[in-house]
């Protein structure tokens, strides 16, 4: 134990490359006490393969996180070095996790966060798209409020935004796109990033809607850019 005090580190994990980990988020995840994880089976799986001894491991996720605060609260409150950790990426980037950094600072806990993988950096980077402005949505509502975040998101101006979408709504999206700023939009999409299988494809939004359409099912985390002149 390193510290008099509670402390929660926020560490970044690979999105697929195993190999993307950094060394510091390596190192406290061989010194902590405690990791709240999204899946216990998935950090255990990291841990393994870089030989680290495990220590407690939590649970939490974005159904319960909520209901689940106060106790993971006063578990970090009993250790001294306590890592919060997603599946894959950085805690509360369209992942769980704002709820316990929120409240670890409303308790006076220190927290840092280290740097490191998330997906949207290196699609954006990738896309040839300007990267001067840019505009995170992330995933927009599956139903309710969707087309009026649609029309809001139309009227950032000289802004490249970026999506997160599931391969079962991709075409949708797509359509979407098309619908609201018309089939000549410039589109970057990328999936499988850090993967074996990784591609961007970059073009017109209707190039974009064809080329999926003709690739049968899909698989893998989309990040769909758009640049709103």
């Amino acid at each position: 134990m390193l510290y008099n005090m509670p402390k929660l580190s926020v560490v970044p994990t690979p999105i697929g490359n195993l190999k993307d980990i950094t060394l510091r988020a390596l190192e406290v995840l061989k010194q902590v006490d405690l990791i709240i994880c999204e899946d216990t089976r998935v950090t255990l799986k990291l841990l393994q393969h870089f030989e680290i001894d495990p220590p407690k491991l939590l649970s939490y996720h974005v159904a319960n996180e909520h209901k689940k605060i106060k106790a993971l609260t006063n578990q970090i409150q009993q250790h001294e070095w306590t890592a919060l950790v997603s599946d894959a990426g950085t805690p509360g980037i369209s992942d769980p996790g704002y709820t316990i950094i929120h409240t670890c600072i409303e308790n006076n806990i220190p927290v840092e966060v280290l740097p490191g993988p998330v997906a949207f950096i290196p699609a954006l980077v990738g896309s040839g798209l300007p990267m001067q402005r840019f505009y995170f949505e992330g995933f927009l509502p599956h139903q309710k409020g969707r087309k009026k975040r649609l029309e809001f998101l139309s009227k950032l101006k000289g802004t490249t935004i970026v999506f997160y979408e599931s391969p079962y709504r991709i075409m949708k999206l797509l359509k979407e796109i098309i619908e609201i700023w018309g089939e000549n939009i410039k589109v970057s999409v990328s999936r499988e990033l850090t993967k074996m299988h990784e591609e961007t494809i970059r073009g017109t939004a209707l190039e974009t809607l064809i080329y999926f359409t003709t690739q049968g099912a899909v698989k893998g985390e989309f990040i769909v850019l758009i640049y709103n002149e």
